[in-house]
């Protein structure tokens, strides 16, 4: 950790870190280096933890904390960050790969924490414990069968119900590019018509081409 560039980064007044300060708003953004991740890490999980305590507070300015790649850094009271934030217009965006990645950087009890905690899960192709674990998390539906047994007499139709997946481990082990998956959470009084979700995202091609041109 001793050198010049770190030193200089962590150094000096130029803005605080109470990014949704309404008197002096600001947007912050921090990356790693994957070459000396285990470097930066800590210098990153250290404004990380204190960006948490500063605008997790009542009458502060709407605020996002987007994380990506979550599990190549230690970010010290997600957890709680996730459960309150709302309460005080945060809105915490977590991506990472595979809540395998999560278990292992955070251990099993923190990720287990994080994982439940959130509202919103939007999935697109993991196989797995993960897919097993989504899956689960989507519930379960009634859902109709019928099949159709055949002799030489005649044909007899049967046709039953049973609780069954609504996205089974198995079509999200098996989604193609551009797809995803999801749960969307609600309030009581603002029921929204669709919770659950599979969706696929869909590229105009001749449009983007027609822009590209102009």
């Amino acid at each position: 950790m001793i050198s010049p560039a770190l030193y200089w980064v962590m150094t000096g007044n130029d803005f605080t870190l109470d990014i949704n300060n309404p008197a002096a708003p600001k947007i912050l953004v921090v990356g790693n280096n994957p070459d000396r991740q285990n470097i930066y890490s800590a210098a990153l999980g250290l404004y990380n933890s204190r960006i948490v305590k500063l605008i997790n507070k009542k009458k502060q300015l709407k605020s996002s904390v987007i994380i990506d790649e979550l599990p190549t850094i230690y970010f010290r009271g997600l957890d709680n960050l996730i459960a309150t934030a709302r309460s005080n217009k945060v809105a915490v965006c977590l991506g990472f790969q595979d809540f395998s990645q999560l278990t292992r950087d955070y251990g099993e009890k923190e990720s287990r924490v994080i994982q439940n905690t959130v509202g919103n899960v939007f999935s697109g192709q993991v196989v797995g414990e993960t897919a097993k674990t989504l899956s689960e998390r989507f519930g379960k539906v009634l859902q109709r069968r019928q099949s159709v047994s055949i002799n030489r007499q005649d044909v007899s139709p049967s046709i039953n119900t049973q609780m069954d997946s609504l996205i089974p481990a198995s079509k999200i082990s098996n989604l193609t590019q551009g797809m995803f998956v999801g749960a969307v959470s609600d309030n009581f009084d603002e029921r929204i018509e669709q919770k659950i979700f599979h969706a696929e995202i869909v590229v105009d091609t001749a449009k983007v081409s027609t822009e590209i041109k102009s």
